[in-house]
């Protein structure tokens, strides 16, 4: 449980952090025989800054439980 805790909490500080993300992905515009044409598209996952502040507060109550188990 313990482990699980920090892991949250190392993930929830990190989407805290970053925001999110952006990748170029490459698709065919036209495929005409020998002729091919392809376009880079940008692409940009986002997520909430409250998803971190969540995993952050549970990763924090999961040391806790942890703690307080073995005592």
């Amino acid at each position: 449980m313990k482990t699980l805790g920090a892991i949250f909490i190392i993930i929830g500080v990190s989407m805290l952090i970053w925001t999110g993300f952006s990748y170029t992905q490459r698709e065919k515009v036209v495929d005409a025989g020998p002729l091919h044409i392809t376009a880079d598209k940008q692409k940009t996952i986002a997520w909430p800054p409250y998803a971190g502040a969540v995993l952050l507060v549970g990763g924090i109550a999961l040391l806790i439980a942890g703690n307080r188990k073995y005592q």
